[in-house]
């Protein structure tokens, strides 16, 4: 691309081994740049543009619904942006997506008296690219965000230094000991076992609050050494983890689902795992749970406990992986039970806290 060329704009430079531009698709050349142009009849392009526009609307039904509505409120804050400066929403640029960070961290949040949080900053950037691409078709390079994302690190740093926080931080790991006396104090109950069953097997996957909500009874399938659960609804691609039986029957995943399974009655191999109750008979019905209650469930269930931190949906994830590397599983392994990206460095973020101390420059000093 001409280095002077905007992002978006549409390639007119293509060489010989390049993908050609024609009636508004990128189509694969052969000898030369235009060799098959003949055969791209406008019927031919007709067809091609139907496919494209399926293929796009495959691609956004996979996104899970609260990514995709994340992405709306992002775009919804970019156009704000964009006409307070008088610019086109296509305007996608380091420069423009930098002024981007600097008016969103003096944008009051979602609460009278707060700022918006640095994450939050981070996320509208991601965001604001992803609908450029998917929505726009513009042709924006990885690196589109590093100089915004390098500009909000450093606004961070300076923030560090003041002891000011901007919004809740980052959740709180549920611990093993957390968990037990979470699952201890819940409620002897049909909904009491089905919450049980949602912490633990939350914990064991490392889940995110989505995969949990999305579960089908065909999901979990029995192993003779515990289960193996396929993921198929997931923020990074669908996974197949296996959750061994834990030692306490208490907190152990496998137990307590097998037994939520027994109670709650449910045999529809399309259904939801997990079902909402009747409010008034607490018997299960055929709703699943949305991803907030799954949330909701785990923050309840430590508050029930009368923990000392308030925990969050994520929080299960969080002290799965932590859980999992002092015990002794790898990065890697970790990952992809997990879910996680090669590399990701939000799960670099979950070890910090627990590692340093077998290697302690201080052990046995004082």
């Amino acid at each position: 691309m001409n280095p002077h060329q905007h992002p978006g704009a549409a390639r007119t430079d293509a060489e010989p081994d390049d993908d050609v531009p024609l009636g508004g698709l990128i189509v694969p050349a052969a000898a030369g740049p235009l060799a098959d142009a003949a055969a791209y009849t406008p019927d031919v392009l007709a067809k091609l543009q139907e496919l494209e526009q399926r293929s796009k609307a495959h691609e956004q039904n996979l996104r899970p619904q609260n990514t995709v509505d994340g992405y709306a409120v992002d775009w919804a804050h970019w156009e704000r942006f964009t006409a307070l400066l008088g610019l086109p929403v296509t305007a996608i640029t380091p420069g423009s997506l930098t002024a981007f960070v600097e008016w969103l961290w003096w944008e009051p949040g979602w609460k009278p008296g707060t700022c918006t949080a640095p994450s939050t900053i981070d996320r509208r950037l991601s965001g604001v690219v992803v609908t450029g691409r998917t929505a726009y078709d513009l042709l924006l390079p990885k690196t589109i965000a590093s100089r915004a994302r390098a500009v909000l690190k450093a606004k961070v740093r300076e923030l560090e230094k003041t002891g000011v926080r901007r919004g809740r931080g980052p959740a709180a790991a549920f611990t093993v000991p957390q968990l037990r006396a979470a699952v201890a104090a819940a409620p002897d109950t049909l909904l009491g076992l089905r919450n049980r069953a949602i912490v633990t097997l939350s914990f064991a996957l490392m889940a995110r609050e989505h995969e949990i909500a999305f579960l089908r009874l065909r999901d979990l399938a029995d192993h003779e050494n515990g289960l193996i659960v396929d993921v198929r609804v997931s923020k990074v691609k669908p996974r197949k983890p296996k959750v061994p039986q834990g030692s306490r029957p208490s907190t152990c995943p496998v137990r307590t689902w097998r037994a939520w399974k027994r109670a709650s009655g449910i045999t529809d191999p399309d259904g939801y795992a997990f079902r909402a109750l009747h409010p008034r008979w607490h018997t299960v019905t055929d709703r699943g749970l949305d991803p907030e209650t799954i949330g909701d469930i785990i923050t309840a269930l430590g508050a029930g406990a009368d923990l000392d931190v308030r925990h969050t949906g994520h929080s299960t994830r969080r002290g799965g992986a932590d859980a999992a590397r002092r015990a002794g599983a790898d990065r890697k392994t970790i990952a992809v039970h997990g879910g996680w990206a090669a590399n990701s460095s939000a799960l670099e973020t979950y070890f910090d806290d627990g590692e340093g101390w077998e290697d302690n420059a201080m052990n046995g000093v004082l």
